[in-house]
């Protein structure tokens, strides 16, 4: 009876061995690097930064893209130690919404002073991407001010290349309106050099600006390194936008990262964002 205990007891260990062995085998399937625009958390970034940042590493996104930049600031806070606190969250910086607009002669000093230390700043905190959120309606007066706009982006562009940082410009549903015959997105992708100037495709308001996202990326691929996935409200709730075409699409438009954003709530903004993370994670065909 003790020799078959002692024998069973053996091939039991070996059993077990034998079961994590192929279980740390097995090929574990990655996780999906999902970013956050932090400006879907705008006014719990106003009341907490730390304990805003501490929820959404919780919710398990990877990386986060500011909307707080100001003076040399992010959200008030040096951009080292804003850094330090969205690593310690499991998390990476890695881009930047900020900007100004077309200058005038007389405010173009200033203007180039301000990205000086714009720059810097984000160099400072690690960005890897400074992404213009808008432009002012003096860059859609005519096509004479958006050619200029396209030269002043393509100067900025350049400034950041020199730091090691990307630079880009995000849409709106605006930029698809007609202006002297032309279409103002194309115009702009057309007219900016794509050393210098990449597109961070909203894909919301593309199709809002009643354009379909696949047409750009045949007509310029690889120019959207960068998209904002986004929806009516959370990601994927309304249903109106067929994300799965678009995904399968990401290399041919260049895409590095997506991003979520959220501007409208059907909850509080921290359940709305944990939602659409869920959806894009519970999607097959988002990698």
């Amino acid at each position: 009876m003790k020799t078959n205990y002692f024998k069973l007891s053996q091939v039991l260990i070996i059993s077990l061995i034998l079961a994590g062995f192929t279980y740390s085998c097995a090929p574990k399937k990655a996780e999906k690097f999902i970013g956050l625009q932090l400006y879907s958390v705008r006014e719990n970034m106003k009341e907490d930064v730390a304990g805003t940042i501490a929820a959404v590493g919780e919710m398990g996104y990877k990386f986060v893209e500011t909307a707080g930049y100001r003076d040399g600031q992010f959200y008030g806070m040096d951009p080292v130690e804003f850094t330090a606190l969205v690593e310690s969250h499991g998390m990476q910086y890695l881009s930047s919404h900020t900007g100004r607009g077309l200058p005038t002669a007389e405010e173009w000093d200033a203007a180039m002073e301000w990205w000086d230390q714009c720059i810097a700043a984000h160099k400072a905190a690690g960005a890897s991407y400074i992404v213009v959120p808008g432009l002012g309606k003096n860059s859609f007066e005519s096509l004479e001010a958006l050619k200029a706009t396209c030269d002043y982006l393509n100067l900025i562009g350049e400034k950041c290349n020199a730091e090691g940082i990307r630079f880009g410009y995000h849409n709106h549903a605006r930029e698809f309106a007609d202006l002297e015959g032309e279409i103002m997105y194309d115009f702009m992708v057309q007219n900016t050099d794509p050393e210098k100037v990449m597109f961070q495709m909203d894909i919301y308001w593309v199709v809002e600006g009643g354009k379909d996202p696949l047409d750009y990326f045949e007509k310029y691929p690889g120019r959207f390194e960068l998209w904002h996935v986004k929806d009516e409200a959370e990601v994927g709730a309304s249903g109106k936008i067929d994300f799965e075409p678009i995904f399968a699409k990401a290399e041919l438009s260049g895409m590095k990262y997506y991003i979520v954003e959220v501007e409208k709530y059907n909850f509080t903004p921290l359940e709305s964002v944990q939602k659409s993370l869920e959806f894009l994670m519970g999607a097959e065909y988002v990698k």
